[in-house]
């Protein structure tokens, strides 16, 4: 890993975050960088030593620590940092108190990045709910929704969310404790079409249990501090899924839809992800596309297969994209560029 990608991977990452509305994330990424001259902070990243620009970014290496500072700030047991995050204090301020927490604890931090983020961010669902819809329109069955990479499980509950795309259309029980809303760009979804959920089922290669205070947490701190809105978000999608029981199956993506999305009669088995995609390990991936076709090619009519996921254009880190792909025929079309938040869906399909 040169200086020079690991530099430019926090520089990018605070850009966007700024773009993304996170001035505190745009002024403590840039301090970050300017950081990177400490021995003890660049060792932090020595687990990736080798990689490029293009592979930190990949492997989301800003985030991970970004989450593991703001899992520090959250917990209490670092007051000093606590104190100058948000929502008081100042990027310098929390900088020059992190560098301090580095020197006292690096293992806390590595041990935090060693895994990918998992942000759960559930406002991705006003994204997913019109492919949802695309489905129902088209097969006019239940649907058996299967999630990968699912975290903690929060987008399992897509359906009991209030949806609001301005004059664009709503959807959604208006007394749903969780209002998502979006900016809506384009023709109208199929609002109307009849949407059933028979069944859901969601899996994850290290599942979040959201009943244990220390995993909430985690997840939590992949949220950007500043932004009041998303937390509150995350609050209330958090107790939804704990009062509703909400579960996660710890497994390896590729083999759980092996063994588990087969069509079946009745219903349409759909299987989704958002933000997922990137993390998987090429052998992996092409496993796993390898079992959705293969189901695919036993759908019928009566027993259809969709595809739908929420992911970065292919061989890219933007822009995102909603695809679908449905079986039989297994046609697959663009329906939606969207915000990888949630904020904004410009509709194609």
């Amino acid at each position: 890993m040169s200086d020079d990608a690991l530099d430019r991977a926090f520089t990018v990452q605070a850009d966007v975050c700024g773009r993304f509305g996170s001035a505190f994330y745009a002024d403590f990424g840039r301090c970050i960088a300017e950081g990177l001259a400490d021995p003890a902070v660049r060792a932090l990243f020595d687990a990736w030593a080798d990689a490029s620009f293009e592979e930190l970014m990949g492997a989301a290496v800003p985030l991970r620590f970004l989450g593991a500072v703001h899992d520090l700030a959250l917990s209490g047991d670092d007051p000093a940092l606590t104190a100058v995050f948000p929502p008081t204090g100042d990027a310098a301020g929390a900088w020059a108190a992190t560098r301090a927490a580095i020197a006292r604890d690096p293992g806390r931090f590595t041990g935090f990045m060693a895994h990918e983020p998992q942000t759960n961010e559930v406002r991705r669902s006003t994204c997913l709910l019109p492919g949802f819809l695309v489905v129902a329109a088209e097969t006019g069955l239940p649907l058996a929704c299967l999630e990968l990479g699912a975290s903690a499980g929060l987008n399992q509950l897509w359906s009991r969310y209030r949806y609001d795309y301005g004059v664009a259309g709503s959807w959604g029980d208006p007394g749903s404790p969780l209002a998502l809303g979006a900016e809506w760009s384009g023709a109208p979804a199929p609002w109307d079409a009849p949407l059933r959920v028979a069944s859901t089922r969601a899996c994850d290669r290290k599942p979040i249990d959201i009943r244990d205070a220390d995993q909430r947490r985690r997840l939590k701190a992949y949220l950007w501090p500043d932004q009041t809105e998303r937390i509150e978000r995350f609050d209330i999608a958090a107790a939804m899924a704990l009062a509703a029981g909400v579960t996660v199956e710890g497994a390896d993506a590729a083999e759980w839809v092996e063994a588990n999305a087969a069509p079946r009669e009745g219903v349409t088995t759909c299987v989704f992800h958002s933000i997922f995609w990137q993390y998987l390990p090429e052998a992996t991936a092409a496993r796993l596309t390898a079992a959705i076709a293969g189901h695919g090619a036993k759908a019928m009519k009566t027993a259809p297969l969709a595809w739908l996921r929420m992911e970065p254009a292919p061989g890219q880190l933007i822009p995102i994209e909603l695809r679908l792909t449905l079986w039989p025929g297994g046609e697959e079309q663009r329906l939606a560029v969207v915000q990888a938040h949630g904020a904004t869906v410009d509709w194609d399909g």
